[in-house]
């Protein structure tokens, strides 16, 4: 397959399928080498993928979340296709914990981790009640999307033919249950 492709942080067991079957294949991550901040893509990547794979990332990135999306977007070469899971809430709309976020910090002094921020308009914040995810570091969890939220994401990015693929596969063991992190795809316009 001619094809090229990145993940972000991918697990191991299909990054290590892909990268043999996909020469035009490589894992990313934030915090190594090879990095990719998907809110500062680099100009020579864009529109250089035929698909890219974020398996529960963008509930970590920093606000606002739409520049990521338009990030996702701006990598894809035309027809591109993007996969994405993030863990789903109840309801219609995204609950951003920290949608002042500007000038932030974590501190971790001994006590509860909290995050401090000083927002654009220079008032002081600080955050106690934190929730954390797998990973190396501390990887704090930003959001909680709902289908319908980042279905809308998507579409103002410039996605088309998005797709929530949590049908169930009895042949291959696949039952979803309720809410999670199910695969949405979505093609680049």
């Amino acid at each position: 397959m001619d094809a090229v492709g990145l993940d972000m942080t991918g697990w191991d067991g299909y990054v290590s399928r892909l990268s043999k079957a996909v020469p035009g294949f490589r894992n990313t991550f934030l915090h190594m080498e090879p990095k990719l901040d998907i809110t500062n893509v680099p100009d020579e990547l864009a529109g250089t993928l035929d698909f890219l794979i974020s398996s529960d990332v963008f509930e970590h990135v920093p606000p606002p979340v739409g520049l990521a999306f338009a990030n996702a977007r701006k990598l894809l070469k035309p027809g591109g296709v993007f996969i994405l899971t993030v863990p789903f809430g109840r309801g219609d709309e995204t609950a951003e914990h920290f949608p002042d976020l500007h000038d932030w910090e974590l501190l971790t002094d001994g006590s509860a981790p909290r995050l401090l921020n000083r927002t654009r308009d220079g008032r002081e914040q600080e955050f106690s009640d934190l929730h954390f995810h797998g990973g190396d570091g501390l990887t704090i969890e930003m959001r909680v999307f709902t289908q319908a939220s980042a279905i809308r994401e998507l579409e103002a990015a410039g996605f088309c033919d998005i797709r929530v693929r949590d049908e169930a596969n009895l042949e291959h063991g696949i039952v979803w249950g309720p809410g999670g992190s199910v695969p949405i795809t979505a093609r680049a316009k």
